[in-house]
């Protein structure tokens, strides 16, 4: 079993961020809502508490028993929690005179184990509304910073038998440069827990888990031709072989020759996949919508129908495998029950199960993106799945702002190609994290030979990420963009314009709808 560090969400939009940074120290966590008790095992080492929206002296805020926490594991408090810690520890807790968000930099650091190699200077991020104006009598500050006399404290031995340390900024974003070597200070140094979590440990043990949970019993599962759906099918294959059946639904939404390209490389693979083209059911039913989460819903449900109907046609299955990862729960619901905000609905959690009476299989629930493809790597996938940019499961249904139809479809299908291909023959596509064409509801006037035309209008995206969570728009070469924009112009019908995206997530997303 692996060493695991337990995270305790108060609702930050960050919280998912301290994950990812553990993970990449080879660091297991889990993330745990706080209003759910802790269950204590051998394989924790360590508690990280989040930040949170609520002040500690708003009388609905979350109060878990923190002291308890630190009579059984060293703790780290971050921003809501060292405050909460304070707090109830009989410290007062209050507004600041003004609202402390982004840069500052470390003063006066004191010689710890937390800040091992950290000297003041260092540069961290702020986010803030309430401060620690005054510490309990036991408890010590070890760094400040021009505005906050208490940024970093430590619990003296007396408040409890294991280290307790508390920060009012945030290590895991990336505008805390020495945020990750803080991390591993606590988790690695202080807490001991064994960097041993890697791609191929994963693979063995969520092997083993597949096969004691499905035994020799059925698997049904869609694929999309994306990363997730083929890395988990992967490790179902790898562990029950030919007992996972594969089903890849045309929906009539996704890229120009991928219905076919995709089903090759899934037989070069091995898996048993059975396509189905249910292309004129989706543009019939997606006919006069342009409501974003209504079409999010139609081509869902609509997915739902297709593949219920073929696994019908299969007997004696009693699971459905599912490629769910990490983000897709995170902005779908909050996070295990936790007081997390939802962002928008995804078809791919929840459904299916209800309906057809299956118990679930997500062998990449816990993963965020660049996971599983490190995962991908580690099996030997081949790169036309490992390396393809994420596709939402809508497909160009989120793509196509306002009604989707099917000549709509066609016409972003061709530009989107071009765009891609761009992006490839320039040695770009694989420099940023994600990159797709948008048809936009707007058409303008244009001006091709001595003909006037009056067309719509095609938004190119691209961003850098890392695990989609937060992203910023790709700075792609201009003499580039000319080029997408002169041969999506010249190449399809339809379109008389194209625009560049430069908004980042946040505050935009990275589909548009």
């Amino acid at each position: 079993m692996n060493d695991k560090i337990l995270i305790l969400d108060f609702g930050s939009q960050f919280t998912q961020l301290i994950a990812r940074r553990v993970r990449e120290l080879n660091v297991y966590c889990e993330i745990q809502p706080c209003t759910k008790p802790i269950v204590y095992d051998e394989t924790m080492k360590g508690i990280i508490l989040s930040g949170s929206p609520f002040s500690v002296n708003d009388p609905n805020a979350p109060t878990p028993d923190i002291a308890a926490m630190a009579a059984k594991l060293p703790l780290l408090a971050v921003c809501y929690g060292a405050q909460l810690l304070a707090k109830q520890s009989g410290g007062e807790v209050g507004k600041s005179t003004h609202r402390e968000y982004g840069r500052a930099h470390l003063q006066d650091v004191v010689a710890d184990p937390l800040f091992a190699t950290i000297a003041s200077g260092s540069q961290v991020w702020m986010s803030h509304s309430d401060t620690i104006k005054d510490l309990p009598y036991d408890f010590s500050v070890i760094a400040r910073t021009e505005s906050i006399p208490v940024a970093a404290f430590k619990a003296s031995a007396q408040y409890a038998p294991n280290p307790v340390y508390a920060i009012q900024f945030h290590p895991e974003v990336t505008h805390s440069t020495d945020g990750g070597q803080l991390l591993k200070n606590f988790v690695v140094d202080i807490c001991g827990a064994r960097q041993d979590w890697t791609p191929a440990a994963f693979i063995h043990e969520t092997v083993e888990k597949i096969k004691a949970q499905a035994g020799d019993k059925k698997v049904v599962m869609a694929l999309s031709g994306g990363v997730d759906s083929t890395v988990a099918a992967t490790l179902i294959h790898k562990a029950i072989g030919d007992n996972l059946y594969c089903i890849f639904v045309d929906n009539g939404l996704l890229r120009k020759g991928e219905f076919q390209q995709v089903l090759d490389g899934y037989k070069h693979l091995g898996l048993n996949t059975k396509g189905i083209d249910a292309r004129k059911k989706f543009y019939d039913e997606l006919s006069g919508v342009s409501d974003p989460e209504k079409k999010r819903k139609i081509i869902g449900k609509g997915f739902i129908d297709v593949f219920h109907e073929e696994a019908q046609k299969l007997t004696d299955v009693s699971f459905l495998g599912q490629g769910t990862i990490y983000p897709d729960v995170i902005e779908s619901m909050s996070v295990h029950g936790g007081p997390s905000a939802t962002i928008k609905s995804h078809h791919n959690v929840g459904g299916l199960p209800e309906i057809m009476h299956l118990s679930l299989i997500e062998p990449l629930r816990a993963l965020f993106k660049d996971e599983v493809r490190k995962v991908g790597r580690e099996l030997g996938i081949d790169d036309i799945f490992i390396g393809r940019h994420p596709f939402p499961g809508p497909g160009l249904g989120i793509r196509i702002l306002g009604e989707v139809s099917e000549e709509k479809v066609l016409m972003l299908q061709e530009a989107d190609a071009i765009y891609i291909q761009h992006l490839r023959d320039s040695g770009m596509y694989k420099e940023v994290w994600q990159a797709g064409a948008i048809l936009l509801p707007v058409q303008s006037v244009g001006v091709m030979g001595d003909e006037r035309t009056y067309e719509f209008t095609c938004a190119l995206r691209a961003v850098t990420s890392v695990d989609g969570m937060t992203a910023d728009w790709a700075h792609l070469p201009y003499d580039l963009l000319a080029r997408i924009s002169n041969d999506i112009i010249n190449r399809v019908r339809g379109i008389n314009r194209v625009v560049y995206d430069i908004s980042s997530k946040p505050p935009a997303t990275i589909e548009w709808e």
